[in-house]
């Protein structure tokens, strides 16, 4: 079967995240984006674990309502690695608890900061039977690329138990396929969202084929195992994210990489600190000039939060003004979730709905929507051509499919 999952998520318990990170809440808004399996997140924090006990049907098994959960943490090692780990079950959960409360206090943070090395942790995941992997690899706080140059100057002794890699909102497998060493892996396309609203929820996310959305079909296809496999990635285009370019944190002037190193990564503007793009460093870690993918990697599919596209539409500063959520509800309403709204819906059958957003979400099947890169932490923004903006409908009722790959 096919299935849509989020598998990295973060709850209330986790630093800056929204108190509404709840597994009702969580359950109900990914069922409106289209997605099937979840992320519980933070396992090992104590009052956390409580709640998925609550939740669950027995020790490997969460579902409510239609969405399932998968059992979930992210963990920081000792060089502000972040790794995620994938569980068999609620028990393996608190094993890993006990393990890891000897290199730290679970209670502070529902994303742990742990006082060992990426090979530790990758030992401690084996030894539990989680699959484990780097999030988010190539953003320069963080991830596993901006500390290491490599997987084994990571993991060590560990690195062929890794299983896969995270791309993180500044890449996709363009970027990651360009590095030899990832050719192995299986990518992920997540979320890591701290809050469970429309833009964050599920804003990336893997179609996956299992034989059953369970912890072991889930293990079948990354590891890519009779037959399965993630079929597609799906997130954003690697500009929207927040660190895709070279950029200063503070006023957020971009940098070519040349200008960057005759800078000394100082801001010419405000003398505030330039952070190393994802593109530049996939650029310094390169083995090709352009990605070669492996017979075995799936396609990416390029999506945007639909509420963005909204806002965008509307001319609103915010998706959560009442324009953009009465637009967003109504869309939702017709046809059942999110990604039937970008990827399926008649464009000629939303004819009585504000033609702004009908023409802002063409645009965006048509890849017509203009980027803004991001940068130094601010995610980039999108513009919709004028020429696009008078677009009639009765010429999309043979449009193309973002499927066409």
């Amino acid at each position: 079967m096919l299935i849509n999952a989020d598998l990295h998520l973060h709850s209330k318990y986790s630093m800056a995240c929204s108190n509404k990170m709840e597994l009702p809440v969580m359950a109900e808004e990914a069922a409106k984006k289209g997605v099937d399996l979840v992320a519980t997140g933070d396992c090992t924090h104590p009052e956390w674990l409580k709640n998925i006990k609550k939740a669950a049907a027995d020790d490997e098994t969460v579902t409510i309502g239609k969405t399932n959960f998968i059992i979930t943490t992210e963990i920081e090692d000792s060089s502000r690695v972040h790794h995620l780990l994938l569980l068999p079950s609620i028990s393996k959960a608190e094993e890993l608890a006990e393990r890891l409360s000897n290199f730290c206090d679970l209670k502070i943070d529902g994303r742990p900061t742990v006082r060992l090395n990426g090979c530790e942790i990758a030992e401690v995941a084996k030894d539990i039977e989680a699959l484990i992997g780097p999030c988010h690899a190539f953003t320069p706080w963080t991830a596993l690329y901006a500390y290491h140059d490599s997987l084994k100057s990571c993991y060590g002794d560990m690195t062929d138990y890794i299983s896969f890699l995270e791309l993180g909102l500044s890449a996709d497998s363009n970027y990651a396929d360009r590095i030899k060493e990832l050719h192995r892996l299986t990518f992920l396309s997540n979320s890591d969202a701290h809050s469970p609203w429309s833009n964050k929820l599920a804003r990336e996310f893997n179609q996956i084929s299992v034989p059953e959305v369970t912890f072991e079909g889930l293990k079948k296809a990354i590891l890519r195992k009779d037959g399965y496999r993630v079929t597609y990635n799906a997130g954003f285009y690697p500009q929207e994210g927040k660190y895709n370019e070279s950029a200063c944190i503070k006023c957020y002037t971009h940098y070519t990489l040349e200008q960057c190193l005759s800078s000394n990564w100082k801001c010419i503007n405000c003398g505030g600190l330039i952070k190393k793009g994802v593109k530049d460093r996939v650029n310094e870690l390169a083995d090709f000039a352009e990605a070669k993918h492996p017979e075995h990697r799936p396609p990416y599919v390029h999506l945007m939060p639909l509420s963005e596209i909204i806002m965008t539409a509307l001319g609103h500063a915010s998706i959560n003004t009442k324009g953009v959520h009465t637009a967003w509800n109504d869309l939702i309403s017709r046809y059942g979730n999110e990604l039937n709204v970008l990827q399926k819906a008649d464009i000629s059958d939303m004819n009585k709905l504000d033609r702004r957003v009908v023409n802002a979400i063409l645009a965006f099947r048509e890849k017509k929507l203009i980027i803004h890169p991001g940068g130094g932490g601010q995610y980039g923004s999108i513009e919709i051509p004028p020429e696009t903006q008078n677009i009639e409908y009765e010429h999309q009722k043979k449009q193309s499919s973002l499927f066409d790959f």
